[in-house]
């Protein structure tokens, strides 16, 4: 192939924890239900329903994620105090 060299920036990896972003997917599929709502009648005679059910089960899930990353972001900033 070559030879090759290659530049590795010297920048500091950022500390992503998935907090942020689980609320933000969860807060998505909690407006997506709300969203619905209003379309129930329409949902339910075009056999469709189940979009709202789904949105309310990504918001559920959405709430356990929530709390596996923040129970993951205390675990990892206890272990970098405790020596």
């Amino acid at each position: 192939m070559g030879n090759r060299t290659f530049i590795v920036a010297q920048v500091a990896p950022l500390d992503v924890d998935g907090v942020r972003t689980t609320e933000v997917g969860t807060a998505l599929w909690l407006l997506g239900f709300l969203g619905l709502l209003p379309f129930w009648s329409t949902l339910q005679d075009s056999g469709r329903t189940w979009w709202l059910w789904t949105c309310l089960a990504g918001f559920g899930l959405g709430l356990c994620g929530l709390e596996y990353c923040r129970r993951r972001r205390k675990e990892r900033a206890a272990l970098r105090v405790s020596p």
